[in-house]
């Protein structure tokens, strides 16, 4: 029996991590971080709540991060012993910059992440899931602070798109 995947999805946290984003990433089974995490310490706080997969952003220059992947490719879904068949996952890409986002990449993809310009999309381009969770770290560019949260389930996904503050 193929289980709900909660999946947590945030980007441009630029060192911070806000009390308020744990909070809303409680109880994810997994976490995507789209880049410009600023700071180890905020991968090793979503560690403590979930698994997570990082790319690196353009501050993540040092260190640690800057031994993070550009890009990354993955599979969400599970049965509860772990198991899923391929018809009841969901393949994924993330880059830090959606510039970077080219329809031959998106190609046999459910659903691309990407982050950098703190704007929050959600978009389809046929089948697949264009995801911008937005920006939760430091208020910049007047605009909200967001994240999103995935509901993976029998190959589909839903997202949604949380107001941090």
């Amino acid at each position: 029996m193929i289980r709900a995947m909660k999946v947590g999805v945030v980007s441009d946290t630029h060192g911070l991590l806000r009390p308020r984003v744990t909070e809303l990433l409680a109880g994810c089974d997994a976490i995507l971080h789209a880049g410009d995490v600023g700071e180890p310490e905020v991968l090793e706080a979503l560690r403590r709540i979930a698994p997570v997969t990082a790319v690196r952003g353009n501050v993540d220059t040092a260190g640690v991060l800057a031994r993070l992947p550009d890009r990354v490719s993955g599979v969400l879904g599970a049965t509860a012993d772990g198991e899923a068949a391929a018809a009841d996952t969901v393949r994924y890409r993330m880059v830090h910059r959606g510039d970077d986002v080219e329809d031959a990449w998106i190609a046999g993809h459910a659903l691309v992440v990407f982050g950098h310009s703190h704007r929050p999309e959600i978009a389809w381009r046929g089948s697949c899931l264009l995801l911008n969770p937005g920006a939760c770290g430091p208020r910049r560019f007047r605009l909200p602070l967001t994240l999103a949260l995935l509901d993976v389930r029998d190959g589909r996904i839903v997202p949604e798109l949380r107001a941090v503050e």
